[in-house]
């Protein structure tokens, strides 16, 4: 299903989404954040030859970070000591491109670098100063701690989000079935994390049963692995007559028949988990049947599913209603979440055009941040907040560090932003009967 920011309809545009090349979540040590070509941060227009920002330069402070319970620090994250008076977000004065660039020596590479020496660890939930895993294993074993984390704060309706593979391919230029089976792996990786940490009882949902056969064929010894894992489709749902008829003759020209394997990896005990994976827009609707008639009050994870993508094709011709994600898709917390993008800006000056890269990052229970790659492939972030950024939002606190942001209310201002820089999914909260999925 892969897939851009944007999808067929409406969103934020069309963005490079999900990562090409192939991964895997069992010993693949390429890393999507880890690689140096991975976006163009080229030459004098590269993030470092800007100045560093410092959390003591903070003038304004975002909302406070929501309560969680603590819990022991996360693998890879490398946190800065934070008094209980410091601000929460992270800002700087802009910056004039008028002086030579070969002046600005100091960058916020100067801030990653010494935050790697400090050794004094903090509340998870004060967020990371820099974060680059050394590996997908690394990366998944940081994604299963802030699931077990929010399952234990009792939070039932989850999302993990981040590039499962490792290049900068997007998911529609790629090969599907290579983010089909890193997504697999990624999933099984994930389960048997939760296995050693918890002891969780896990189920891979998978959209449908040939999907379902092919992984149970291709990663029959890696399922094997895991003690107490189950697999299931959404084809188990309950449906009429019609829907029941038209899944036959589907199984039938597919040539997808029941084998020897069919109910191998059911389980008779109580699932304590289940994982939705690679599922299209369409299924969103069988995923919330599923949940109503399986789960019940069982945690839930949509693991790489790239809601924003599926969100912008809700209400379209052919596809479920927006109603669906203030219903249903509005109560999911996203617990581990990666959202890059990359970007350029034409300036009267030279180099004349800036690209730069970001990202959007939640590693639960720490607050939202805004992260502006580094030329080492490393992370650095640059704002915090209690509550989601929007793609604006995030967009904004970039040019605001690099020293590019048009004067507030200026016309060069709305003429590059336009009259409205927000998708209707993050626009109409009134509508939302969760707000989980902002927090």
């Amino acid at each position: 299903m892969g897939g851009g920011y944007g999808g067929m309809g409406g969103g934020f545009g069309a963005m490079g989404g999900a990562m090409g090349g192939m991964g895997g979540a069992m010993g693949v040590t390429a890393l999507p954040i880890d690689v140096e070509d991975h976006w163009g941060v080229c030459g004098l227009a590269s993030p470092s030859h800007f100045p560093a920002i410092t959390r003591a330069e903070q003038s304004t402070a975002s909302h406070p970070p929501p309560p969680h319970a603590a819990m022991s620090p996360l693998s890879t994250a490398v946190r800065l000591p934070r008094s209980p008076a410091a601000p929460r977000a992270v800002h700087s004065q802009p910056t004039s491109l008028a002086a030579p660039l070969r002046f600005r020596h100091r960058s916020l590479r100067l801030r990653a670098e010494a935050a790697k020496e400090v050794e004094e660890v903090v509340e998870p939930k004060a967020g990371v100063a820099v974060y680059k895993p050394r590996s997908y294993e690394v990366l998944v074993s940081d994604a299963a701690r802030s699931l077990a984390a929010a399952i234990d704060d009792g939070r039932t309706r989850l999302e993990i989000e981040f590039p499962p593979l490792p290049s900068s391919i997007s998911s529609y230029k790629g090969s599907s079935d290579e983010f089909i089976d890193a997504n697999v792996q990624l999933a099984l990786a994930v389960v048997r994390n939760l296995k050693q940490l918890r002891g969780t009882r896990s189920c891979i949902v998978f959209p449908d049963q040939p999907e379902k056969r092919r992984a149970s064929q291709i990663f029959k010894t890696a399922i094997d692995s895991i003690e107490g894992i189950s697999i299931s489709s959404l084809d188990d749902v309950p449906t009429g007559p019609v829907d029941t008829f038209f899944r036959s003759i589907r199984n039938t020209l597919d040539f997808d028949f029941a084998d020897d394997n069919e109910d191998q990896w059911k389980s008779d005990e109580q699932t304590s988990l289940y994982i939705f994976i690679n599922s299209s827009t369409q299924d969103l609707s069988s995923i919330e049947k599923y949940v109503e008639n399986f789960a019940g009050s069982a945690p839930v994870v949509l693991f790489n599913l790239e809601l924003d993508t599926l969100r912008s094709d809700l209400g379209l011709l052919g596809f479920p209603p927006k109603d669906l994600h203030y219903r249903f898709l509005s109560q999911f917390t996203p617990v581990f979440y990666i959202r890059q993008r990359d970007y350029s800006k034409t300036i009267a000056v030279t180099p004349y055009i800036v690209n730069y890269s970001g990202a959007v990052f939640r590693q639960y229970p720490g607050p939202w941040q805004v992260m502006l790659k580094q030329a080492d492939g490393s992370y650095a972030c640059v704002a915090e907040s209690a509550s989601r950024f929007t793609l604006g939002q995030a967009k904004d606190e970039l040019l605001r560090v690099l020293g590019l942001q048009e004067e507030e209310g200026s016309s060069l201002q709305f003429l590059r932003q336009g009259y409205k820089n927000a998708t209707w999914w993050e626009e109409n909260g009134d509508q939302e009967e969760s707000t989980a999925w902002r927090t």
